[in-house]
């Protein structure tokens, strides 16, 4: 466990970026101070919120136990630049994530911080709940941790780690470049394969539930496409760190591919928008031939025309079906509810 200051808190710097979370910093904070083994600082940057959320931070601080607070106010320019101002303006050699809008249970810090020590640990993630309005269900982390031989090959097809799970070392993050403000949507799931990806690096995931994931159904809707974007784009980044790891690197990438496609599809269903679901669906075969001739290919940055770096347009469609075929064969769990949807199964 990490060093306890002389006060006896542990040496954490919690880092917690907000917008617009007026309705929710507080619940979020007082998760903090509401901790068994509470963290030395909490560092909050506001992105440029325009509802109070400040405001409504600075009104929790008082009940919060002694721990140390630093509220912070930047222009609007996304949540990874946020967790990256954070990060900048805390202390500690080890950081845990929050997000304004989500909240811990009592023994999540001190759970991770023996986890990680136990297991000589660069970044603890745990199981937590999903909460969709009056509904709760449960993310298996760790189950999904464990089903495979290699954590980095696992968590690049299945993406299964929430941000407010994670505890990770301050060395880690910053070797690993930080956040990407760059990308609108997956930076969190960027870093921490970035993370797991160095040499010596290691993963545990353990099975307590000790935080809960609040969805917005108007982020589900607004974010969709463009975290499907970046979804793809960070697997076609990381896609080179599965050579000489365990299994077919093309294999992992089509299985990233089919999943996130298959995120978007269910985010569109659960709120009965039937035609995006559809539109997804039908493009999944198109991104998985782009994707791998730009794998092949070697390349970070999109064709101007993929057809032609393929071959002559009849060679193209038959590399979308040969892509396609294989898909279908190689991820038939996968495969099977985005054709029920298309109604081909």
């Amino acid at each position: 466990m990490p060093p306890e200051t002389e006060t006896g808190f542990a040496a954490v710097s919690v880092i917690i970026p907000a917008y617009r979370a007026a309705g929710t910093i507080a619940r979020a904070l007082r998760s903090v101070g509401a901790q068994t083994l509470k963290p030395k600082e909490i560092v909050v940057v506001d992105d440029g919120s325009d509802d109070g959320t400040l405001q409504a931070a600075e009104a929790v601080v008082p009940s919060l136990q002694g721990i140390q607070v630093k509220l912070v106010r930047q222009a609007r320019q996304g949540a990874g630049a946020a967790r990256n101002h954070a990060i900048a303006e805390s202390s500690e050699p080890v950081l845990a994530f929050l997000d304004a809008d989500d909240e811990w249970l009592p023994e999540k810090l001190a759970r991770s911080l023996q986890v990680m020590e136990s297991a000589g640990a660069t970044l603890v993630a745990h199981n937590g709940w999903i909460v969709d309005g009056e509904r709760a269900s449960l993310n298996d982390c760790a189950r999904r941790f464990r089903s495979g031989n290699d954590p980095f090959v696992s968590l690049y097809r299945k993406g299964y780690i929430d941000t407010c799970t994670v505890v990770a070392r301050r060395d880690a993050v910053a070797a690993a470049g930080g956040f990407d403000a760059g990308l609108p949507n997956a930076q969190d799931f960027d870093l921490w394969l970035a993370i797991a990806s160095a040499p010596n690096a290691k993963l545990a995931v353990f099975d307590e539930p000790l935080a809960r994931y609040h969805v917005a159904a108007a982020g589900i809707m607004s974010n969709t496409e463009s975290r499907l974007r970046c979804c793809l784009q960070v697997a076609l980044r990381h896609a080179g760190a599965l050579r000489g790891r365990p299994g077919l690197p093309l294999a992992s990438l089509w299985y990233r591919i089919a999943a996130v496609h298959y995120e978007a599809v269910q985010a569109y269903r659960s709120r009965g928008h039937m035609g995006r679901a559809l539109g997804v669906a039908s493009r999944l075969p198109f991104a998985a031939a782009a994707m791998t001739a730009r794998y092949l290919a070697g390349e970070t940055e999109p064709r101007a025309a993929l057809a032609q770096g393929i071959g002559t347009p009849l060679l193209y469609w038959i590399w979308i079906g040969t892509v396609l075929a294989l898909y279908l064969y190689q991820f038939k769990p996968l495969a099977g509810p985005i054709l029920g949807l298309l109604r081909l199964s």
